[in-house]
């Protein structure tokens, strides 16, 4: 009766990373999480959904072959997303298909946005990070996340989106993205680390806490639905700001360095791997968030059911 904070399955987003292949690989630097065929991702997200979670997150693994300096593949109508796009909604019309939209999947340079002379050009990747967003958009996603943390991005996107007929998709801005360590198993997940150099020249310094709110500001401004922090555990206090200077939901992710850190420790005996996942998600909820991405949400959701 008296406790403040609650978590249940329907504050969970799932992140799924795909891939072109008939089969299902596990992958090695995310115990638990797989590469799924389209298949395999069909049935995965029709678990999650029977278990309370309403959304999952589409992240690609892409051939080497498909990437260039341009990232032309992320706006291919006929490529890995909306397909998976499709797939999904016509198996399961009540789920919310959310996308990623940044080019490190895409790009041969491996960098989120693109690189001319050895620099990101903010304005040319917002144009292409448009064309992404509409394809995705015309394919059947629900939500589009800008994670490239380029300026500007979210007006640009929300144009974009309106001009081509799709005011309803809604975006889901990664708000404040730290240029952070505890990336490192997703990009083992996707191939997608950069080939030069790193990103803190568009990611944010892990040092600032008011640049967040100056991000939060200008993401409202630019007609953001939903603001988000990245990673969730190390900057709950970010989580804790963002809500405390807006009336949007508050996402916030727990990565895959966090998610790694977890399983980790629990395989070796010095954690309960149930207790302390339950515990880090009450702890990013109490924070502030409205919603989780996180890669227990279906661990987390069974726990839940079975509590009821």
């Amino acid at each position: 009766m008296v406790r403040e904070t609650s978590l249940a399955a329907g504050d969970f987003i799932l992140p799924l990373f795909l891939h072109e292949g008939s089969v299902d690989e596990p992958i090695e630097s995310m115990p638990g999480c797989t590469r799924w065929s389209l298949a395999g991702l069909v049935k995965e997200a029709g678990e999650a959904l029977a278990l309370g979670i309403p959304a999952v997150v589409l992240f690609p693994a892409i051939d080497e072959s498909l990437k260039t300096q341009g990232a032309e593949e992320c706006f291919n109508p006929e490529g890995l997303i909306p397909r998976a796009i499709n797939a999904l909604k016509s198996a399961h019309p009540g789920l919310v298909v959310m996308t990623d939209i940044a080019l490190d999947p895409y790009n041969s340079d491996g960098h989120d946005g693109l690189v001319v002379d050895g620099e990101i050009v903010n304005d040319e990747t917002v144009r292409v990070l448009c064309h992404q967003a509409v394809s995705h958009a015309e394919a059947g996603a629900d939500i589009i996340s800008p994670s490239d943390m380029m300026d500007g991005r979210v007006g640009e996107l929300r144009e974009a989106l309106d001009e081509h007929g799709h005011e309803k998709v809604s975006i889901c801005s990664y708000t404040a993205k730290y240029a952070s360590a505890y990336y490192g198993p997703f990009r083992g997940a996707l191939g997608s680390a950069p080939k030069n150099g790193d990103k803190k020249t568009y990611q944010m310094d892990p040092a600032n806490r008011r640049e967040a709110v100056r991000e939060l500001l200008l993401d409202e401004e630019e007609g953001a639905d939903i603001v988000m922090v990245k990673p969730a555990g190390p900057y709950l206090d970010i989580i804790s700001e963002l809500r405390e200077h807006t009336a949007l939901p508050v996402a916030a992710y727990q990565v895959s360095g966090e998610y790694l850190m977890i399983k980790s420790a629990a395989k070796d005996g010095w954690l309960d791997e149930e207790k302390v996942m339950m515990e880090s998600l009450i702890g990013i909820k109490r924070a502030g968030a409205d919603i989780i991405l996180t890669y227990f949400a279906k661990a987390a959701a069974q726990l839940l059911t079975q509590a009821r």
